[in-house]
């Protein structure tokens, strides 16, 4: 039986960071991979989705072209099998070095291609070897969420797993779950000419909670292609398509794609072996500053660990597993970096700090501020139209978090985002200066309108200076 000091299990975004730190002291590991390499983001999420929203906004921009003096825009046409073959491009050239990376770097024997189960608490079995580990970090990922009587649509039913091996894209599409990458997909794929349907079993779309950001996306995005909220849709296969019914009525597609989220491949790795506690949910308690699996020599990061599914805090977490693994039985915690979560669609949408759902609403001053002719730079971009939505503590006057609905949001979320990390107080954000004419200049008034409202008129005695 082979041994070694650490197994890493999964090649993604935590494992290959975790190899990356536990390589650099040590030869005596191994990195099991199951299925496909390349992480999860760039193999079927954040890098070829945004491949297909580039095409698609550009295609899209032809609509305004008239309204800026430009004329014949109209008359240009979409090669959608030409931008799915670019996507593929990209998502190969993102994906490609993984392996090649690895077996060039790596000594023989210490990557092994196959899905890995455990036998035991310290032993993992693979390919038909048994491999005993010292300690191991679980790595292995998630997989896209399908019911299975969806299972019986046959190759009418894509996600985001399919979506982009495609030749070409349906004509008719009906997107189920409108999260971040349903909404971001529903809304290329509208732009490329394909007539999409939203369905949403919330009463909000893009991860937005806040009632005033999510009336500004629904209002917005419902312009390209109707959404309907807050019930689940029923599919039935038919001869010519699918079949989608809702209490607002039927609607036949050709194809659906199942937008519901990700499962975590932990049901398939024998975790039921390590001996502890499972949750109804099939997942072992875990330390989400640490990595650690109660006591164990054991670590879980990334997607599998279903805490912040997303690829920056999956590299965090590999990193923190890593170090925790080798310093075991000794274990460091570690500070978790500011939530933030952007959606790519058009306005696009951020939210970033506290959750507007874990608010205490009676300690905590909200400002919603409009774009809506008042900022000069959106209105000349054509662009004049979100909200921005703040929270701040009324006690100690920090920022809290927020979310926002607007142009380039993803650049304002992370201004913002590590204002909340630096616990700055809104009269800080005050202070700061802000050129003219930007759209940062909105992010002014956002922050001018909360404080106006959350400093007494000695307070902002100060305040008048500074606005």
């Amino acid at each position: 039986m082979r041994q070694v000091k650490y197994i890493i299990l999964g090649a993604g975004s935590a494992g290959l960071t975790a190899m990356g730190i536990i390589r650099k002291t040590t030869d005596d590991f191994v990195m099991i991979n199951g299925g496909h390499y390349g992480t999860t983001c760039a193999r079927v999420g954040c890098m070829p989705s945004k491949a297909l929203i580039h095409c698609a906004e550009h295609f899209n921009a032809r609509h305004k072209m008239a309204a800026f003096g430009i004329e014949g825009a109209q008359g240009l046409t979409a090669d959608v099998p030409a931008m799915m073959k670019r996507v593929r491009a990209f998502r190969d050239r993102f994906t490609g070095g993984v392996k090649s990376f690895s077996t060039e770097t790596l000594k023989e024997g210490q990557l092994i291609s196959g899905y890995a189960k455990f036998v035991s608490a310290n032993q993992v079995e693979v390919n038909g070897e048994i491999i005993q580990g010292e300690r191991i970090i679980i790595a292995t990922g998630s997989r896209p969420v399908v019911p299975g009587p969806w299972l019986a649509l046959g190759d009418k039913l894509l996600t985001s797993d399919e979506i982009f091996e495609l030749e070409t894209l349906p004509k008719r599409v009906a997107v189920v779950g409108l999260g971040i990458i349903g909404l971001e997909l529903g809304q290329a794929m509208s732009r490329l000419g394909v007539e999409v349907i939203g369905f949403e079993m919330l009463n909000t779309i893009g991860g937005l909670a806040s009632p005033e950001a999510s009336k500004e996306a629904v209002k917005l995005i419902s312009k390209e292609f109707p959404i309907y909220l807050g019930e689940a849709a029923n599919l039935e296969n038919t001869e010519t398509g699918v079949r989608v019914t809702t209490s607002a009525g039927s609607f036949e597609v050709d194809a659906v794609l199942a937008s519901l989220g990700r499962r975590p491949n932990i049901d398939q790795i024998g975790i039921e072996n390590i001996g502890v506690t499972l949750n109804e949910r099939g997942m072992p308690n875990f330390n989400i500053h640490t990595m650690q699996i109660e006591d164990t020599p054991i670590f879980i990061a990334g997607d599998v660990n279903v805490f912040r599914p997303i690829l920056h805090e999956a590299g965090y977490e590999g990193r923190m597993a890593a170090l925790n693994a080798m310093s075991y039985p000794e274990v460091t915690p570690y500070q978790r970096k500011t939530p933030l979560g952007i959606a790519f669609t058009d306005p696009q949408i951020g939210f970033f700090g506290q959750h507007y759902s874990t608010l205490n609403l009676e300690e905590t001053l909200i400002s919603n501020f409009n774009l809506e002719r008042n900022n000069g730079r959106a209105i000349v971009m054509g662009e004049d139209h979100g909200v921005i939505c703040l929270y701040a503590d009324k006690n100690t006057k920090k920022l809290l978090g927020g979310e926002m609905v607007m142009p380039h949001a993803e650049h304002f979320t992370h201004l913002l985002t590590w204002a909340v990390a630096q616990e700055m107080k809104i009269l800080d954000l005050v202070k700061m200066p802000f050129y003219h004419p930007v759209l940062e200049e909105a992010i002014q008034g956002a922050i001018n309108q909360l404080a106006s409202e959350l400093y007494t008129p000695e307070e902002r005695s100060e305040l008048d200076v500074l606005v």
